[in-house]
């Protein structure tokens, strides 16, 4: 249970669900290490090459790592869950929203070792993170701090600048998710 090393192929089919600006940098980053990337969003992009599954499960069967990048709503509320787990060589790993994973789930698989690793930089219930989570190797836990960077940080500053700006001047945020 939670060994670094991985078969030279393993991790060569990213799977990345929510091909948003998020999903994308992720995207450009996995492809400098020749990985093979797969996507869901609520909508297949026209101008995305990598291959679109329009089922999350689908997906998954085809993929040995699953990033979620994608906004919380009604529709990704426990997203991952059991059947997305990937198997005993399945890594998942969460950017997205705490709420898009079925904790319990996640950990009864990590445990039982019926997933490989997970990296959760969120938790369904900040700023709890479940007991059972802290002694596994298998699991790497941040604090909400993927966007900690110093460039990071810049543009959360800017974004609040605009924020206010639109909320007084009554336009529309650039930061709005939109059904594409």
């Amino acid at each position: 249970m939670g060994s670094f090393y991985a078969p030279e192929s393993f991790f060569w089919f990213q799977g990345i669900v929510g091909l948003g600006k998020i999903g994308k940098e992720v995207a450009k980053r996995l492809e400098a290490f020749d990985c093979r990337i797969m996507y869901h969003s609520r909508n297949e992009k026209p101008f995305i090459l990598y291959p679109f599954y329009s089922n999350v499960v689908e997906l998954a069967g085809n993929s040995d790592v699953l990033v979620f990048c994608c906004p919380l709503n009604e529709q990704t509320r426990h997203i991952i869950n059991r059947e997305v787990m990937l198997g005993k060589d399945g890594v998942i790993v969460n950017v997205g929203r705490g709420s898009l994973i079925d904790e319990k789930e996640l950990v009864w698989c990590l445990m039982e070792e019926e997933i490989r690793d997970a990296g959760l930089d969120l938790f369904e219930n900040e700023p709890n993170v479940p007991n059972e989570l802290f002694p596994l190797d298998n699991v790497v836990l941040s604090p909400h701090a993927a966007s900690l960077t110093s460039d990071g940080f810049t543009e959360v500053c800017e974004l609040a600048a605009e924020a206010l700006e639109v909320f007084f001047s009554s336009k529309l945020p650039s930061t709005q998710v939109l059904d594409d």
